[in-house]
Formats: structure tokens, sequence, C-alpha cells
């Protein structure tokens, strides 16, 4: 027997989206008995079929013989089942066609739908499942259009959204324009995939140092770490994996070539590139570039706190405009820098020497010359010089044994002399008595 030209269609359709014909079949016969319970019942037993070759739908009604009805959409009489079939009786299934004078309508537009909805969904998971392992991936497209301040952009098959936050603050884009951004993820919806795309990400900015530099893509260098002011500024640590390669030069390029195309990329972004570093004092000196760091002292490895100095010209490049240089060597290296020219600290130091000074020159045999020789050895305070012995005090300040004796007696005095914190009211007025209450 030949097949319909129905069963035809749907086969043809089915090989070209990739869809079982028994699949299409299935849902088009669960469809038409959803259409049926309209005029039959909601909870009626409905049963559809389709013809695997001539196509020629068929639906019937299953009802069950009893002697008093409670659910018409599933019992009937014995009366009424006997005009369907003469031999009925009660505890038989009685079989009917579906009573749809439209039926043959009903079922062709049924089909219509499911099949609409059903290659729909299969496209929409087969681009899914296209463009989920492209995450991560550089990708071309074209301004579509706009949806508020966010671009939609057209990549051929589907569209994919360029958020505001994901831009580059500097560009510009018109209708039509071409946009080369990398795609930050691909999720599930209702439309097709949702694919989102950035050029402010850093892995944009290190894809596009992949396909630019060979040395990159084959792992010969290794891109250690990526910050960015997108449109503005950047930092980045390289690392050669090669003795004879030199991280720097590679990602540079003759004449700069390379460094150039990627910077014109995302809008004439300054890139530093830095040379990763084992140490933490020369990692924190090279963060700041392109600045020349005279020093690195860590404050409280800790809390990861450091004491940066720089030449006096050399301070304004170090911290950057509106702080932006420093801000993102703290971000490249985890660590908070107190950034300070060496005019600053030896305007600090002097300060503290001459406030220790003060306070070491009121006690009892205690001259300038001594001052001067305590501070030389770090000793700045009445309260640690009271806590020395005096042999310590003998060796680190180059005083004799009898004066450092006499010296460390009188720190040791003037702290015992030194008045205590006084009490609060509350205190010097000691716990209150049970029961007793406030008074406004």
């Amino acid at each position: 027997m030949a097949k319909s030209e129905l069963m035809t269609a749907l086969e043809q359709i089915a090989r070209e989206k990739n869809i079982p014909v028994e699949e299409i079949l299935t849902m088009i016969e669960g469809a038409v008995v959803s259409s049926l319970r309209k005029h039959v019942g909601k909870d009626a037993d409905i049963r559809a079929t389709i013809d695997r070759d001539s196509g020629q739908f068929s639906a019937v009604v299953v009802k069950k013989v009893v002697e008093a009805v409670t659910t018409p959409d599933l019992e009937m009489t014995v009366d009424e089942a006997r005009r369907h079939k003469k031999s009925a009786k009660v505890g038989d299934e009685v079989v009917y066609e579906a009573p749809a004078a439209d039926f043959a309508r009903i079922a062709a537009q049924t089909a219509k739908q499911v099949l609409t909805q059903r290659v729909r969904e299969v496209e929409r998971d087969k681009l899914y499942e296209e463009y989920k392992p492209k995450e991560g991936e550089i990708i071309n497209g074209s301004v579509h259009r706009f949806l508020d301040r966010n671009i939609i952009v057209d990549l051929g098959k589907t569209e994919a959204i360029l958020p505001l936050r994901e831009q580059i603050r500097r560009e510009r884009y018109g209708i039509g324009g071409n946009v080369r951004a990398v795609i930050l993820r691909v999720d599930k919806a209702q439309r097709g995939p949702a694919v989102v795309l950035s050029r402010a990400a850093e892995l944009f900015l290190q894809r596009l140092m992949e396909q630019e530099i060979p040395e990159i893509a084959d792992k010969t260098v290794e891109v250690v770490h990526i910050v960015r002011d997108p449109g503005f500024r950047a930092k980045v640590i390289v690392k050669s994996n090669d003795p004879k390669v030199d991280a720097i030069g590679a990602c540079v390029g003759l004449r700069g070539s390379r460094i150039r195309s990627i910077m014109n990329e995302v809008a004439g972004e300054r890139i530093d590139l830095i040379p990763h570093a084992e140490r933490a004092e020369q990692a924190l000196a090279n963060a700041l570039a392109p600045a020349k760091v005279a020093s690195v002292r860590i404050v409280d490895a800790e809390n990861r706190v450091a004491e940066i100095l720089v030449a006096e010209e050399q301070l304004a490049l170090a911290i950057g405009k509106d702080g932006q240089n420093v801000r993102l060597a703290q971000k490249l290296t985890g660590w908070t820098l107190e950034v300070k020219s060496e005019g600053q600290k030896r305007a600090e130091t002097s300060s503290a020497r001459s406030a220790a000074a003060e306070g070491l020159a009121t006690l009892e045999g205690v001259g300038p010359k001594t001052v001067e020789a305590l501070v030389k050895a770090g000793v700045t305070d009445v309260a640690q010089l009271a806590a020395l012995a005096p042999e310590d005090l003998k060796e680190r300040a180059g005083i004799g044994e009898k004066t450092a004796a006499k010296i460390v007696a009188a720190a040791k005095a003037a702290v015992a002399a030194a008045p205590t914190p006084e009490a609060s009211p509350e205190e010097a007025a000691g716990p209150a008595e049970p029961g007793a209450a406030s008074q406004a």
C-alpha cells in the first residue's frame, strides 16, 4: 500500500529537522485527544490513532457500562451502550467513534500546530547545543538593534546580547556595524539560546592575545593574570615556560606590532605587560609599571599590606590618573599598597624622630647626642626604652654601661610615674545595688 502524501511529507520534515517520525505522530495523537476532550468531556477516555501508511486519522471514546452512572465522562447506562453495541451488558467496555463533525479539520490543524512547535523546540535545542561549547570563544557578529542601552548582535543563526556592563565605555556602535566579542555564557531560554557577549571581560583580552601571539597559543608563554579598566588600561602578568623565550618581547612583537594590534581592538586600551615574579616584593614592584619603584617594604604580611617608595617624579605615574594605576596594581596582586614618594617618607621619619626626641629628652641624664643615638638605634618611645635591659641598650646604641643603666632606670621611673587612665563615672561608682532603678 502506497504511503499518503501526509506521511511522505512528515517523513521528509523529520529527516530535515532530525526528528523521529514516530515521535511526531505520537505528539499529534496526544494533541488530537486534548482537542476532542472539549467536545466529549475533560475526563473522557479518548484514543486517537494515525495510520502509519495511509495517514488516516481515527479517534474513539471508551466508556464502561454501569447500572447507575456516577461519572458521565467515563460511564454509561445499558440503554445508552446498546445504541452502539446491541449485546452490551453491565461491566462491558463500549468503544464508539468520537462525536466530532469537523474531526478531520481538528486533526489537521492540531497536526500543524504540534509539528510547528516541535520543529521550533528542536531548532532551539540544536542552537543551544551548537553555541554552549563555544563559551569562552571569540565570535563575530553585526549590530542588529538596540534594547535600551544593550546591543542585540546578529550571529547569523541566532541573536546574542552585549549588555551595557560588558561594553567598552569609549566605544560607539551603529546598526549594521561589526562586533567582535567573547561568548561569556549561553543559557537556555524559551525563544532559543540566550547568548551573552562581552568586550569588557578579562577573558576577551586573553583570547585576543592568544589569537595574535603564537607563543601564548602554544603555551610557551603563559598569561598568569589579567585586570582591566576596559578601554583605558589593563595589566597583564606573563610568564615564559621556555628560558630561551622572553615573555614580554614575545607579547610586544617586532616594533610593537602584536601588542598594538590588540590595543586597537580594545579602543586603544593601554596594556602594561608585567613579568611574573615569585618574590612578593618584586611582584609588587612590577605591578606598578610603568612607574619605577625605589623600594618595597612589607608592613603586614598576614593582611597583605605593603609600603611602596618611589622617586618624587615617579609618584604621579605610580598612582595614575584618579588612582587608576595603583588601583589596578592592588587588584592584580591582592595587596593593599601604600605608595609614597621618598620625600614624603623622609618627612614622616623626621616628624616621628622629632616626636620621639621630645619624649626621650625629658628623661634625666639624656642629652641631645644620646637622643640621636637612641633614635638611630630604633628606640623612639619611653615605654620601649624602659623594656630594654641595660646590656641590650649598650649594644644597640653604643652607650656606656653606666649611662645605659641610668637611662633605663629613668625610663622605668617615668613609666611608673605616668598617670593611669581615669575610671569612668560608672566604673568609679561601682556596681549598682540590686533593685536600683535609673532616674531620668
